[in-house]
């Protein structure tokens, strides 16, 4: 009961050079509404729907012109792949985090994996059986 079986593996992530409006498109595309933050093959930040619709909602702002960096959340909250369900989806709640960004190991910034509530959601029925 590892947040393992249930993340999204191989997450789609975008550059922290990338515009908002790629960077939508992409989520878009995928359909996902988190993108992990990457500089250099490192995380550096987490983006989410939410942030590119609060900066799109600002007067006279063009999101083709706003590039990721300025928007993201700078400290993603990370967890590694064999950290307990339960634990990380009580912290998820309690600190209303939407996704956590799952590492290789403690400490590292090379993303293996994306938990949401979502996915979080998706295990409560089997769970719970």
């Amino acid at each position: 009961r590892t947040v393992a079986a249930w993340m999204t593996t191989q997450p789609h992530t975008i550059g922290d050079d990338q515009t908002l409006a790629e960077a939508r498109e992409r989520m878009h595309h995928f359909g996902v509404r988190h993108l992990p933050v990457l500089h250099g093959g490192h995380l550096v930040g987490v983006l989410s729907t939410r942030d590119i619709a609060m900066v799109e909602s600002l007067p006279g702002v063009d999101i083709a012109k706003v590039n990721v960096d300025e928007a993201m959340a700078e400290e993603p909250w990370t967890v590694v792949a064999n950290a307990a369900l339960s634990a990380v989806s009580a912290t998820m709640a309690e600190r209303r985090i939407g996704t956590a960004i799952v590492v290789d190991r403690e400490g590292s910034d090379h993303v293996v994996g994306v938990f949401t509530t979502t996915d979080a959601l998706r295990a409560l029925p089997q769970l719970s059986a």
